[in-house]
């Protein structure tokens, strides 16, 4: 699977009227032909990508006698700044592009917002100089997190409204003090994430503390984490802000969750650790969209990472000195910056890194999971979302209807060829086979829509019944056989040999009739009054659309082909082989086992390796009656979704030339590919047997 690429196309030289050079943070915007330099005093240069040219400037009005001690940005899709001042104050600004068209050709105007007002607002009224800070945009207002010089931890909630009538805008705001750090520690780096229920801090001694405060004015500080691979140098939240990125001082990376227990109580737990770089880690840049980051250590090197699949796409040691990287929210572009304001700009394709080998068909570690899994959940409507594409649960989704639909449908299909060929009278046989075999000229969408919306609701309100008639149905075969054997011989007689089996029809009707009348009467006796309940309340999950259902129907479109292709291969026995054994005195049950068997196997197989293709290829009947769950388990009361139900659902719908369009395709070829193993493997086979048996 191909990594990423970065290839540098232009470097050039960044003018600035800026006096204070020093940088807070650059970035770029989607349509990645403006930069945007942030500088640590408030200026802000916003540049054409380019060819630097400068599109233009601001400068924040700070108060007098203050300046810029702490910057802080919320999640990239966001947008928020904030500027934390020495007098205790912050102010929080938010970059807008207005599109226009002039001549026909679209052109960027930036422009900067002010979300809380233009005026500075008081964090701290003691007004000591803010040290650290963090902002996120959240439900309940734009939330600031600030330690402060004498290293108290502050927690502001604040939200802008204007009056429609007069204009005047008012600001809410609530600010709390959160339990200090213990030990006098000194924090390096404050997260707050989405929810507005978390907030992160990063020490200078490698400690990271996870605050509670869902409840600001109660909050809660859990037992710190130590960091054993090197001191803390960088921290960031990945999209979505349920993970973290740790580096450190020895080019370690790291991922943690924000995991929690039985008792909905969070914590932070390692969860998959990154190829290292060999230097300091100086910078973490998130990926706007996905689950991918860049980092940055102080040797210039530059790595790309994909967090689910756990890939370090890319490393390099870049040309000239580095100490600021921005990457578009299309990933399309990188802008890489260094002190002196020399500029590199570079294309990169870094396309599909959600895909790997361990992704695909090991277990991972999703955000918001207690534990690693086999999920497939491909889409959401959260551009937060993880993808999660596992092949795993629409495997055994797959071999799980197949197989139960081959439990149903072998056993029928071929006792039923082998009584049809060899013990059926012709005059009868003309009539059964050709009835079986035009089952297979039904549509499934058909029986997939009976599946549906008949057999499932019947067969949850008789379960009793379901489960007699597939007890009690052989057992009346076998007890009418046995009465039929002791009748006289006057009476057996009457009936022509080969038309036996018309002798069980009538009590195989009334079985069914008195099993699915006496359901109700059952399940009160000995259910409790519903079967359904019984299983739940004993641990057995039972769906209304599950295997059991797709067994029973899918089996129905199986049986043709089973029983067509086998009763082909048992009829077309040599008749000498058949009457010679017959001759020598064998009955003519020991004929078929000893002689017709044997001599039919290779076709019989065939027939059956026949049925499982049809039956992994199936795609309406899984898709109407399964439910489409993609678990991973065999439980036949459960449903399943399967690689052919899958792509019929899915590939309508996705996004051309996307992760999960060719993840999609990926399914296609293992369908196939699953398949042509399965028939090849019955040909080997097939082969063996007629070799075996030829001499016959």
């Amino acid at each position: 699977m191909r990594g990423a690429s970065v290839d540098v196309k232009q470097d050039y030289q960044l003018a600035s009227s800026v006096q204070d050079k020093a940088i807070a943070h650059v970035n770029l915007e989607r349509y990645e032909e403006i930069g945007a330099v942030y500088y640590q005093q408030g200026g802000i240069d916003f540049f054409n990508l380019a060819d630097g040219v400068s599109r233009q400037s601001y400068q924040l009005v700070l108060p007098e006698n203050t300046r810029v001690t702490a910057f802080a940005k919320s999640m990239a899709m966001y947008g928020e700044m904030a500027y934390g001042l020495s007098n205790g104050q912050f102010q929080v600004i938010k970059t807008d592009y207005q599109i226009s068209y002039p001549q026909d050709k679209r052109y960027l105007t930036p422009n900067i917002l002010y979300p809380l007002g233009e005026a500075p607002i008081q964090l701290d009224e003691n007004k000591s100089s803010i040290s650290q800070m963090a902002i996120q945009q959240t439900a309940n207002g734009i939330m600031v997190a600030a330690t402060t010089a004498d290293k108290r931890l502050l927690l502001g909630i604040f939200s802008s409204s204007t009056n429609i009538i007069t204009g005047e805008a008012t600001l809410a705001q609530e600010i709390f003090t959160l339990p200090p750090l213990p030990n006098e520690q000194v924090a390096s780096k404050i997260l707050l994430d989405e929810t507005g229920q978390h907030l992160i801090v990063a020490t200078d001694n490698s400690q990271i503390f996870l605050y509670k405060i869902i409840n600001p004015a109660s909050a809660q500080i859990q037992p710190p984490i130590v960091i054993e691979q090197g001191n803390i140098t960088a921290v960031e939240f990945l999209v979505g802000t349920g993970s973290i990125i740790v580096g450190t001082d020895k080019g370690h990376l790291s991922q943690w969750f924000l995991v929690r227990d039985d008792n909905n109580v969070y914590a932070l737990q390692p969860v998959r650790e990154f190829k290292s770089l060999s230097g300091a880690i100086t910078q973490i840049v998130p990926e706007y969209a996905r689950r991918g980051f860049w980092a940055l250590d102080n040797q210039q090197n530059v790595g790309i990472y994909f967090a689910t699949s756990n890939r370090q796409l890319f490393e390099e040691k870049m040309p000239l000195a580095v100490d600021q990287i921005a990457v578009s929210p299309i990933n399309g572009k990188a802008l890489l910056l260094n002190h002196n304001l020399a500029v590199t700009v570079a294309d990169v394709w870094n396309k599909h890194p959600e895909v790997s080998f361990s992704s695909l068909w090991e277990k991972v570690w999703y955000e918001g999971r207690q534990q690693p899994e086999y999920i497939w959940q491909a889409s959401s409507g959260s551009d937060n979302f993880e993808a999660k594409m596992s092949f795993v649960p629409l495997s055994i989704g797959t071999l799980k209807a197949a197989f139960f639909a081959i439990l149903f449908a072998v056993p029928l299909g071929v006792m039923g060829a082998i009584y049809t060929a060899y013990f059926m009278t012709p005059k009868l046989r003309g009539i059964v086979k050709p009835t079986i075999e035009i089952m297979a000229a039904l549509p499934t969408v058909i029986l997939g829509f009976l599946a549906g919306l008949w057999l499932a609701p019947f067969m949850e309100n008789h379960l009793p019944a379901v489960f007699s008639i597939l007890i009690l149905l052989p057992v009346v075969m076998l007890v009418t056989g046995f009465i039929w054997s002791k009748f006289p011989t006057s009476i057996r007689t009457r009936i022509p040999e080969g038309w036996e089996a018309t002798i069980v029809v009538l009590p195989l009707i009334l079985c069914i009739y008195f099993c699915v009348t006496l359901s109700p009467l059952t399940e009160i006796w000995f259910f409790n009054g519903s079967m359904r309940q019984w299983f739940t309340d004993n641990g057995i999950n039972y769906d209304q659309r599950n295997a059991l259902v797709v067994g029973v129907i899918m089996g129905f479109a199986v049986i043709p082909t089973i029983f067509s292709i086998a009763e082909d291969a048992v009829f077309s026995v040599p008749r000498h082989l058949t009457q010679g054994s017959l001759a020598l005195g064998a009955t003519p049950w020991q004929t078929m086992v000893g002689v017709v068997l044997p001599t039919a196997s290779p076709g019989i197989f065939s027939a059956v390796m026949m049925g499982f293709g049809r039956a992994v290829g199936e795609t309406m009947i899984v898709l109407m009656a399964t439910g489409n769950s993609p678990v991973v388990n065999f439980n036949i009361f459960e449903g399943m979704r399967t690689l052919s139900a899958n792509i019929a659902v899915e590939l309508p719908e996705t996004a051309v030339e996307s992760t999960h369009f060719r993840v999609l395709f990926l399914a296609a070829l293992l369908l196939l590919a699953l398949t042509f193993v399965v028939n090849t493997l019955a040909e080997i086979v097939r082969q063996s047997l007629r070799k075996k048996y030829s001499n016959l």
